[in-house]
């Protein structure tokens, strides 16, 4: 265990306060350190070319003869399939050394991705050949995922948290901006160049991933203060157990008062957020807009992501935690009722924007709270309980969306997503005191 990590499990939440305050202020940029930059690189490429495929993957099935509806099973079970992977990998990246784990999964991907490049191009495309690849492609992602949840902490000294959390934010923002538009350039080239290109963007993932010189091994437990009374001879330690590890971060998040607060807030942002688009998109097709028009809607709100990403670190250093997640929340109120109110796409995307805008800082500032008070050992399991209460929520958006437009209306809906953020800014009032550790205690 580093110094760093060390002086973080002795101390935990009480860095908080000045980590995101005056401290953050003087850290230098994290683009000087060599190893972050290549994290970062590495997380760009990945995204780019995952933009670039998975996008067109339903209409390379449908290209291929195959039904609308068989061309969306795939891609929900690929989404599926890395939600059940991520807990796992969770589990081993907290046992041995993760920058393995990483360089393997984009390995794995890489291959799976090339598979299909090859029968596109062959002109043999197979539905259970590209459903297999999809899920082992998902499935290497939720490892390497679950592998790079502690690198932060090993890359950049604890006050670069934020700046290193926004940055990364702003990378996967401006991922989404560019990588539809080029992965809509490779596909008029030919149906397998996005294939080809998400291949190799995972190969130099691959290769970005070994270049990294830390060592990104979990930290061991520190010792205990006082020497532990030998063992009786007859007893040996219990082995590694699956299912005793993912119990114990399991019980790590139940514990943390702090973190119960992020489970929460994260999936209902997450279930309103994505309600909320697809709302928009409904409403625009329902108003006769055309695909490009409903597609402005995707990039404002993708720029205003980007924008407040880049301004997230700034706003973090010049305000108390506290009031950023507090004052967010109670910001998306207005912009999800003006939703219901809104004629117009390019309304649609300019409030959308705004949501996009405010949220960036608040993942920063949970983010940052959520790496110091974590063991090192536990990064990973925690990753993956917060991130798949996350995605879970995320996948029963559409749907959920689809079926209450239909029934109530897009004004409807619109209204009720505003009455549901009141609700979840109420519990993020009543719970402020947890994002600076001066709330109810941080284990209940």
């Amino acid at each position: 265990m580093d110094e760093a990590d060390e002086e973080l499990e002795r101390s935990g939440p009480q860095h908080s306060g000045p980590l995101l305050s005056k401290s953050a202020s003087s850290s230098p940029s994290p683009f000087r350190v060599r190893d972050f930059t290549l994290f970062w690189a590495a997380g760009a490429v990945d995204g780019l070319g995952t933009c670039a495929s998975s996008l067109f993957l339903p209409l390379i099935l449908l290209g291929a003869g195959y039904p609308a509806g068989l061309a969306g099973l795939v891609a929900s079970v690929a989404l599926v399939s890395g939600l059940v992977v991520s807990p796992v990998a969770g589990v081993h990246a907290d046992r041995r050394s993760r920058k393995p784990m990483m360089y393997v999964a984009a390995l794995t991907a890489a291959g799976a991705m090339g598979s299909v490049f090859v029968a596109v191009a062959l002109g043999h495309v197979v539905l259970v050949h590209v459903l297999a690849a999809a899920v082992v492609e998902q499935a290497a992602a939720a490892v390497y995922g679950a592998a790079a949840s502690g690198t932060i902490r090993r890359l950049v000294p604890p006050e670069g948290y934020p700046r290193a959390i926004g940055y990364l934010q702003a990378r996967d923002q401006a991922v989404q901006i560019v990588g539809p538009t080029l992965g809509g350039v490779l596909f008029q080239l030919a149906r397998w160049v996005p294939l080809l290109a998400d291949a190799v963007s995972f190969l130099l993932v691959a290769a970005l991933t070994k270049a990294i010189r830390t060592d990104l091994t979990p930290a061991s437990p520190a010792p205990p203060a006082s020497p532990a009374p030998p063992a009786p001879p007859d007893r040996t330690d219990p082995p590694p157990s699956f299912v005793r590890d993912l119990a114990e971060g399991l019980r790590f998040v139940g514990a943390e008062s702090f973190l119960r607060f992020v489970v929460v807030w994260t999936a209902g942002i997450n279930a309103l957020l994505g309600a909320l688009y697809f709302n928009a998109v409904f409403a625009s097709h329902a108003r006769g807009a055309s695909p490009s028009s409903i597609g402005l809607v995707l990039t404002l709100a993708g720029v205003g992501g980007l924008l407040g990403a880049l301004a997230a670190p700034w706003l973090v250093r010049r305000l108390p935690a506290a009031r950023i997640v507090t004052g967010a929340s109670w910001a998306m109120v207005p912009t999800a009722a003006g939703l219901a109110f809104a004629s117009r796409t390019w309304a649609y995307g300019l409030l959308l924007g705004g949501v996009s805008l405010i949220v960036p800082s608040v993942v920063v500032v949970l983010q940052t709270r959520a790496l110091l008070v974590t063991p090192d050992r536990l990064l990973a399991r925690m990753g993956t309980v917060l991130g798949t209460a996350g995605q879970a929520v995320a996948v029963l958006a559409p749907v959920t969306a689809g079926v209450l437009v239909a029934a109530y209306g897009g004004r409807a809906v619109a209204l009720g997503c505003a009455g549901a953020f009141a609700a979840l800014a109420l519990y993020a009032t009543a719970r402020a005191g947890l994002v600076t550790g001066t709330g109810t205690g941080e284990a209940e």
